[in-house]
């Protein structure tokens, strides 16, 4: 049932008494209608069993019953929820009197102006004295204070009627008489509350009294409204009669208003665990992404700090191919997750700050800068793995390169003594005439000079190894033991060489004929066939350039080689004529020549089979001159590709960079234009990817021609890709903070001028625009808004303002900080004693809440989202199964709200 007495405890306003007054000065000739007075007496009788059965009694007659004030006192007792003095028992007309007069005293010490109402008449039972009385005690206890946009009484309660009632067809509550008569009105008003009891699409307005008998039966069943008309009286009667409906009315109104209270509280209720749960959501997929970026980040590190040599040019640049894998599929998609991650803690924070809750704090090791920490050193490593892998195959291409020099020279130095150190030991001249040994020591003396010009040969051998040494060449001992093996070969052939001269001057004085010719021809023949070794090892020697002027180089040295040919060939020519004029002396003197040039091996076939031989290799050096020099040419061709499209792209992503920064200071017109705006600037940037692509692609090319160098750009791809990311991050960033500006307005109030006004306000301090204002410059922003902070007492206000926007003491005040702080300022929003109020409503004013009221009143998942999280209540008061949830509402906002 209604319980009217915390209403009957307030004092009524003077516009109540009014239209008290006004109700009171009722028409008596309308009373004497039978059909009103008989829905009056039937209504009010009903209406005051309602209250009376409270205290285990009832009346039958309303103007008998009333007559003796006994049952009178005790209704007034019951609706008013106070003591009446004590009534008179006897049953002699003046105690009747007297307790009527008591029950009247009352009514008139609540307000009430009685007129021509009198204990004598109640007491008579004058049927019209005693229905006007009790359509006072109606209006006084039970209408007088509805209230709905600050009407009252009467006008009140029509309009709580019509909004209610608005919505169903055929209805059109404007009065509380014939707007009633066909029942829909009263069918529309238990279905606006509680649908699951009424099918009001199966009521028809041409059946007001199945449509009456209807509504009366659901309210008297499930609402414990008594039954106060016949719905036949109010369909046989051509206007109803007004009080009789309104007192029924009423009590629609008292049984709803309840209900209406426990909906608001379980709706505030929702709302707060709603956004606790979305919270706790938003936690959790922080924590999991930071986890899955950091475990990443720890494996991958400890791969790009690896050192291990190989041993081989291809092994290293399949390392390179690994390394190029990791960074255009591998790497990217975690720079999306990491700005994803900072995105999702922003947002969090900002959606924490605008609830009221405390600020999220990631578990140890999980913070955003921890993740920028790793992220750090990640980029560290993959910077010096890269210069790694370009200086080992540097180191390796140059080993592999004095490798097989090393083995080409001692394969022709090893070519080049063998049989030397049989030579030197033999005892020919023991046996040979004088001019045999002079063309022995003369011999000898062509092969030291052959000797000492293969001294610079065993010079570059050794040279060669030990840089092969110095390199840390993989093979390095099996170099060392043929160069070793030269050395030594080479140190015996001095001692050889020396021995055999000794014995050959010794001989020398025994020996006098000497030919000439002989000797000049070795002695001319040996340094040009040295030349010719010597050209013909230049011609075959391997070379390595990284550049269109090196090889030029080469091509400028090989040129000067070709242009001394016509004099060597002149030499040539000119040895030759010497052994022809050997052979024509020999002749026109008859001397038998042994056949072989006492003085030298070197012969005129030997000497022409060479000549040949180098003129064979000249063609061929052009040729693998010419391929280098193609190469060289398309080498540098790709560095004037790349170097093109580097530039345009670094100046696009320069030119990107100052536009998002002018952008976010200069952005105008509402927050989603601004965001819409955002969005399509992002995606015109993202439709640049395919030139960073192409770029990608001419950097590969560059990369597998081993080019190291570029002198037609400043840019690196490195620098490029950094840049791009830079680029990517910040415009995501810019959209978060708009969309973090959204949020704080929607959930805050703010209106779009306020925010145009914080904005403006901010960028006209922000002189360097750096998007952040120091702490002189925040001064001057809030003394702009009003804010008074110059004085002794400023300076205090000052400093907590700056607590607040500020709390790392950074010295410096974001736009976002500014913003939630002025929003904190100007709005309101739910608090932890908002939320006990409400759960104290669903508890029914105790102060613990069961179980079963949660899952009454709360939708299912956030009922049981309460009873997981809420503690045992311990109170004195304490019932089986209560729950503390004034702990839990003040947990919701953290200890700060306490």
């Amino acid at each position: 049932m209604v319980d009217y007495h915390a209403a009957n405890n307030q004092s009524s306003t003077g516009g109540d008494q009014i239209y008290m007054e006004q109700e009171n000065d009722w028409d008596r000739d309308l009373l004497l209608d039978p059909a009103w007075e008989k829905q009056q007496r039937k209504t009010f009788t009903a209406w005051c069993n309602s209250h009376l059965r409270k205290s285990g009694t009832q009346i039958e007659n309303i103007e008998e019953d009333f007559r003796d004030g006994l049952k009178l006192m005790l209704l007034l007792e019951v609706i008013a929820g106070e003591r009446l003095p004590k009534p008179e028992r006897g049953k002699m007309r003046v105690h009747k009197i007297n307790n009527v007069n008591k029950a009247l005293d009352f009514i008139s010490r609540k307000g009430v102006k009685l007129v021509s109402i009198g204990a004598e008449e109640i007491v008579d039972g004058n049927a019209k004295m005693t229905l006007g009385m009790i359509w006072t005690i109606i209006l006084r206890f039970a209408i007088q204070d509805i209230s709905v946009e600050e009407t009252s009484a009467k006008e009140g309660l029509l309009l709580w009627c019509q909004r209610k009632t608005a919505p169903y067809k055929n209805v059109n509550v404007q009065n509380f008489h014939i707007s009633w008569k066909d029942g829909l009105a009263f069918n529309a008003l238990i279905h606006r509350h509680r649908p699951d009891l009424i099918d009001y699409d199966s009521l028809r307005k041409d059946d007001p009294v199945t449509n009456l008998n209807n509504a009366f039966e659901v309210a008297e069943k499930h609402l414990d409204i008594p039954k106060m008309l016949d719905a036949e009286d109010i369909v046989n009667t051509a206007r109803p009669d007004e009080k009789a409906i309104m007192t029924y009315v009423s009590s629609f109104y008292h049984a709803f208003s309840g209900a209406q209270k426990a909906e608001t509280a379980a709706n505030r209720i929702c709302k707060v665990l709603a956004v606790n749960q979305e919270n706790e959501q938003m936690m959790e997929d922080y924590e999991k992404l930071a986890s899955d970026l950091l475990e990443w980040i720890r494996r991958t590190v400890p791969w790009l700090e690896n050192r291990t040599q190989e041993k081989t040019v291809q092994d290293m640049q399949a390392k390179q191919e690994d390394f190029r894998d990791y960074r255009c599929v591998h790497k990217p998609p975690k720079v999306q997750e990491k700005c994803q991650l900072e995105i999702s803690f922003n947002t969090l924070q900002t959606k924490l700050r605008l609830s009221n809750r405390p600020a999220f704090m990631p578990s140890e090791g999980r913070m955003v800068s921890d993740i920028n920490g790793a992220w750090h050193t990640l980029e560290g490593a993959e910077k010096g793995y890269e210069e790694w892998i370009l200086s080992e195959i540097r180191r390796l291409e140059r080993l592999e390169h004095l490798a097989e020099k090393f083995h080409q020279k001692a394969a022709i130095h090893e070519s080049w003594t063998d049989g030397k150190e049989a030579m030197l030991t033999q005892k020919d001249y023991e046996t040979s005439t004088l001019s045999e040994v002079k063309a022995l020591l003369r011999k000898h003396e062509a092969f030291e000079s052959d000797l000492a010009a293969h001294q610079d040969r065993v010079e570059q051998i050794a040279a060669i190894a030990q840089e092969l040494n110095e390199l840390d060449y993989y093979d390095s001992a099996k170099v060392n033991a043929r160069c070793q093996k030269i050395c030594d070969q080479w140190d015996s052939l001095g001692t050889l060489t020396l021995n055999r001269k000794e014995s050959l001057e010794r001989t020398e004085k025994q020996l006098e004929s000497i030919d000439e010719l002989y000797l000049e021809y070795a002695k001319r023949a040996a340094p040009f066939n040295n030349w010719m070794e010597g050209a013909m090892e230049d011609l075959q020697d391997m070379f390595i350039v990284h550049n269109i002027e090196e090889i030029q180089g080469l091509i400028t040295a090989h040129e000067q080689f070709k242009s001394t040919l016509s004099e060597a060939n002149k030499e040539r020519e000119a040895i030759q004529s010497i052994q022809a004029e050997v052979q024509k002396i020999a002749q026109s003197n008859g001397i038998k020549l042994s056949g072989a040039n006492p003085y030298t091996t070197i012969t005129p076939k030997s000497i022409d089979s060479k000549w040949e031989k180098a003129m064979a290799m000249v063609p061929l050096r052009d040729t693998a001159l010419q391929g280098e020099l193609n190469k060289q040419n398309s080498n540098d061709t790709l560095r004037a590709k790349f170097a093109t499209q580097a530039n345009i792209v670094g100046a696009y992503i320069q030119e990107k960079m100052e536009e998002i920064g002018r952008i976010s200071i200069e952005m105008n017109g509402t927050l989603e234009d601004q965001l819409t705006h955002l969005r399509d600037y992002q995606k015109n940037i993202m439709s640049y990817m395919p030139e960073i692509n192409k770029l990608e692609g001419s950097h590969q090319l560059i990369q597998e021609a081993l080019i190291f160098d570029n002198q037609y750009t400043s840019y690196t791809m490195e620098h490029l890709r950094v840049g791009w990311e830079q680029l990517l991050t910040t415009i995501a960033r810019t959209i978060n903070e708009v969309e973090n500006q959204i949020l704080t307005r929607d959930a805050k109030g703010i209106s779009q001028e306020q925010l145009f006004e914080y904005r403006a306000s901010f960028n006209h301090f922000d002189k360097d625009h750096s998007g952040a204002l120091k702490a002189e410059e925040f001064k001057a922003c809030l003394i702009s808004l009003g804010y008074d902070v110059e004085n002794d007492k400023g300076d205090s206000e000052f400093a907590r303002i700056m607590s607040i926007v500020d709390p790392n003491g950074s010295g410096a005040v974001t736009f976002q900080a500014f913003i939630d702080f002025m929003s904190t300022e100007t709005t309101d929003t739910d608090t932890a004693d908002q939320v006990i109020a409400s759960f104290k409503i669903l508890a029914a004013d105790k102060t613990f809440i069961t179980a079963e009221e949660l899952r009454r009143e709360l939708p299912p998942d956030q009922a049981e989202y309460c009873i997981a999280r809420m503690a045992p209540y311990t109170g004195p008061d304490a019932a089986p199964g209560a729950l503390d949830y004034m702990s839990f509402s003040t947990a919701l906002y953290g200890e700060s709200d306490l």
